[in-house]
């Protein structure tokens, strides 16, 4: 039986620690029912305590590992994550625009929890370029969006106004995450040509935020690949990642990472 599950090809580095990157995307879209398949870009030296190594895949290797999975397996939605390099940037547009009517769910990932940078400053540019009319759907939070805005993101109405901005550059859809906005409710704005929803929710108290990003993109990339509408996708999602932060196992001294696993076990 060739039942779609909802195919997710993540387009990611590797870290180490489990708790972002591939390791994460793959826990997601397993946990939600989809199937993961990859495409590394990097290799991350990490854990909780933060990045002391990336080594980057060759570009020709990161097209290969995508040309493979699209042209067996398929994909239903595809994910990207940390991309590293102008030239990496370019190589994924390159993989988007031969799957054209795949939805691309794009996290324009930057720095790592701990501060180390995960995007060369040149490298920015491309992203705005390439990879912002290519999105389906954009997740940034506030220091992403001031970097390909040059807005500042401070509050929610900053959010707003960037996520204006980033629609106006060619995304389909942007998710524009608050949680670096500071107040006891973290708001996310979902917006698109057509209106705006928003997802709040109480601040958890918790050093155990090592993926969220990686995880809320890599979950609503699950959702649009088993066919759900945009806002479902994103509030399920969105739910999704808020309990796995409130059940986080607290491993490591740093910033620990989620209970992806965490609805296996409620048997979702």
């Amino acid at each position: 039986m060739n039942e779609t599950r909802g195919r997710v090809l993540i387009i990611a580095g590797s870290d180490s620690g489990g708790g972002a990157g591939i390791q994460a995307d793959i826990k997601t879209v397993t946990a939600l029912g989809g199937y993961a398949a990859t495409a590394i870009t990097a290799v991350t030296v990490q854990n909780t305590l933060g990045v002391t190594g990336v080594h980057p895949i060759p570009l020709e290797v990161v097209e290969a590992q995508a040309r493979a999975v699209l042209d067996d397996i398929g994909a239903d939605a595809i994910k990207t994550g940390m991309l590293g390099s102008a030239e990496t940037v370019e190589a994924v547009a390159r993989i988007l625009d031969s799957v054209q009517t795949t939805p691309a769910v794009i996290d324009p990932v930057m720095v790592a929890k701990g501060g180390a940078a995960l995007l060369e400053d040149r490298a920015v540019g491309a992203v705005r370029s390439l990879m912002i009319p290519r999105a389906a759907l954009l997740t940034p939070n506030a220091p992403e969006a001031e970097a390909l805005t040059g807005m500042s993101a401070s509050t929610t109405d900053d959010l707003r106004r960037a996520g204006e901005a980033l629609l106006k550059l060619g995304a389909a859809a942007v998710l524009m995450k608050g949680g670096h906005v500071p107040g006891e409710t973290v708001v996310d704005v979902l917006m698109t040509p057509q209106g705006e929803t928003t997802f709040a929710g109480e601040r958890l108290d918790t050093r155990h935020t090592h993926g969220t990003g990686c995880t809320l993109a890599s979950a609503c990339a699950t959702g649009i690949a088993q066919g759900l509408k945009l806002t479902d996708a994103v509030a399920a999602a969105w739910a999704y990642v808020h309990e796995a932060m409130r059940r986080a196992p607290g491993f490591g001294a740093g910033h620990g990472p989620l209970d992806h696993g965490w609805p296996l076990r409620e048997g979702r």
